[in-house]
């Protein structure tokens, strides 16, 4: 079973990554370029071949094979153009819950499963619960490190709801997602608190750590 780890080179996609690593499943790294025009933006604004090479370094520390995928067209379209549409109509819109449900996991996750992905994951800090309709049992959450006893599952309902850290919800920006894709979402860091985490993972492995954040423009944040 192959897991595909949009890897960004910062710290929560990177300890995402090494803590599927360690509990023995086939990881491989997908780092994703959304973004090419630099017009009007001021050098260091749009780092991406650092963050690239940053998150090549992570990988090749963990031990795990590192893809490249360009998605800058279908980004442009799918999330960069509704945006500025919106901001043009006077409209406020969420580019971030577009990029998940649009990019990550559609174009994204369609590349992760021609790479022989089975599931895609992420660094978001939320928690997936799956009801199984089919049998009278108790709803049970996360089955992010029980993959193989689920995956053959039909009758399932997946739903979102925010992480053990309380201060580092990010269900929200998840909302959109359809069952479908949910199906092949995995979020290791659902039991992490981000602040534990970091220091853990500097203590520990602090090569595999990453960046400690990104310029938060998703236009020029690559994943």
């Amino acid at each position: 079973m192959k897991i595909i780890v949009g890897l960004s080179g910062g710290v929560d996609s990177s300890v995402a990554a090494y803590l599927l690593k360690k509990q023995g499943y086939d990881v491989e790294a997908l780092y994703m370029q959304n973004w090419h025009d630099i017009t009007g933006t001021l050098h260091g604004e749009c780092e991406w071949e650092e963050e690239r090479v940053v998150a090549e370094m992570v990988a090749k520390q963990i031990g795990i094979p590192f893809h490249f995928v360009d998605l800058s067209g279908e980004y442009m379209k799918q999330v960069a153009d509704y945006m500025f549409a919106e901001y043009a109509a006077g409209r406020t819109p969420n580019p971030d819950i577009l990029c998940n449900s649009k990019i990550k996991f559609d174009a994204f996750l369609k590349y992760a499963i021609s790479l022989g992905g089975d599931f895609v994951a992420t660094g978001h800090y939320c928690k997936k619960s799956i009801l199984n309709i089919s049998a009278a049992t108790n709803e049970k959450t996360d089955f992010t490190f029980r993959l193989e006893e689920y995956a053959s599952h039909k009758d399932l309902i997946y739903r979102i709801f925010a992480g053990d850290d309380k201060n580092k919800d990010q269900s929200y920006f998840l909302c959109q997602l359809s069952q479908e894709q949910l199906a092949k979402a995995v979020f290791p860091l659902w039991r992490i608190n981000k602040a534990g985490g970091k220091k853990d993972c500097k203590r520990g492995r602090p090569s595999i750590c990453g960046k400690e954040r990104f310029s938060g423009y998703l236009f020029c944040r690559q994943s």
